[in-house]
């Protein structure tokens, strides 16, 4: 309903009270004997003016003013729309909130994921540094890891999966090439720098475009392989000036790259069933209990039973100190994978990657502060080549190719 208002000129002296207008009041006697039969005493016509909505006017100071009769309401039109127009805007500051706490749940998980790995690299080379035996370092890892899976799944944290026979079969050779994988890399963080171990892990994404190549018959574009030529550049300069550089700590970093890109080949390759897949917690979970089962034996074949409390002490180990650090870089370092993986099931795995990097980027620096390890201008030109490499990698690798038209 609209409402008509005239205003007056304020030259106009008028009363502001207001003024009821007369009413003509309907009678029906009144008709004459044909009309009333016409209208049936009068009762059609009460009904069909009871159609209409009655104005009453009423001269205020602001000039006259109509609004409808308080005895017949109008209809309920407009606060039908002004209800739904309430709800609407209900419903989008309700998915303004819900959007909000995402993004704030999101940023908190990359903040862990950075925090957690930063830790697991601090505790991880002190511990190396003072016990040399990367075997049995990388078996209390999935040791603590596989406990903590295990708790997870008795206290109803996270549904505990149905495993098959077939399922396991296939899950083995990637919890080979992930024990390789870690093993690798504390063999590296043992022998050279955190921050050179992590430049050369920033060769990881030109492992992936040649085992995928080679496997799985995805062949690079062109801008792809332009961005493998920095990174590849940038470790080539930075291990040309790394101080703390020796060959094995440069080949199992290499050995680490290539064994963890296997993983995710392999992954691609043999996890393609529907109906057999798992999500990727519970597949991390998994092939940490089988990677503890796997070194369990190699590493007491190897280096035998090192970690007792006698064994440290007739090293001049602090055993304390070692036992602390070596439990909280295992709990950082499966508490780092498996907020990666949340992350992964939220965000894109481009976005994923670029994460990653700025991960790299975090920790080689937060690792060359601590440990106040030198570096010359020209290794942390290399390093940073090799870095804006693995970004670039990441941007391009989200380009779709155009179809091709007929």
């Amino acid at each position: 309903m609209q409402s008509t208002a005239i205003a007056f000129s304020p030259s106009l002296s008028l009363s502001t009270s207001s003024r009821k207008l007369p009413v003509q009041r309907f009678n029906p006697l009144s008709f004459s004997a044909s009309e009333r039969r016409r209208f049936g005493n009068g009762s059609a016509l009460f009904t069909s003016m009871q159609k209409f909505n009655p104005i009453s006017c009423s001269l205020k100071q602001n000039g006259w003013i109509s609004a409808p009769n308080p005895g017949n309401p109008e209809p309920e039109n407009d606060a039908v729309v002004v209800r739904a127009t309430s709800e609407s805007a209900s419903e989008q500051e309700s998915a303004k909130s819900k959007d909000f706490s995402k993004t704030l749940v999101l940023g908190l998980l990359f903040g862990l994921w950075y925090l957690f790995n930063i830790y697991f690299n601090i505790y991880n080379k002190q511990v190396l540094k003072a016990f040399h035996y990367p075997m049995t370092v990388t078996l209390v890892q999935f040791a603590v890891g596989s406990v903590l899976v295990t708790l997870m799944w008795t206290l109803n944290l996270y549904k505990r999966p149905k495993i098959t026979g077939s399922q396991l079969a296939t899950i083995l050779p990637l919890a080979v090439v992930h024990t390789l994988g870690n093993l690798f890399t504390n063999m590296s963080l043992g022998k050279v720098a955190v921050s050179f171990t992590h430049t050369i892990k920033a060769m990881e994404p030109f492992f992936s475009v040649l085992l995928s190549a080679m496997f799985l018959g995805e062949f690079p574009s062109i801008w792809v392989v332009s961005s493998l030529l920095p990174i590849a550049g940038g470790v080539a300069l930075a291990s040309m000036t790394e101080a703390s550089f020796n060959w094995a700590g440069f080949w199992s970093a290499m050995a680490s790259n290539v064994t963890n890109q296997s993983r995710n080949v392999l992954s691609k390759k043999f996890m393609v069933k529907k109906e057999e897949s798992l999500d990727n917690i519970t597949l991390f979970s998994i092939i940490t209990m089988m990677s503890f089962v796997l070194m369990a034996p190699a590493a007491i074949l190897v280096e035998g039973v090192k970690f007792t409390p006698s064994a440290l002490q007739a090293a001049g180990v602090n055993v304390n100190q070692l036992y602390t650090r070596s439990l909280l870089a295992a709990l950082c370092f499966h508490a780092y994978q498996q907020v990666s993986y949340m992350i992964l099931q939220r965000v894109s795995p481009v976005t994923h990657s670029v994460g990653n990097c700025v991960k790299r980027v975090v920790v080689i620096v937060t690792s060359v502060l601590f440990f106040r390890s030198p570096v010359s201008p020209i290794n942390s030109l290399g390093t940073g080549i090799a870095l804006a490499g693995v970004f670039l990698y990441s941007r391009v690798k989200s380009i779709k190719p155009k179809p091709k038209t007929a």
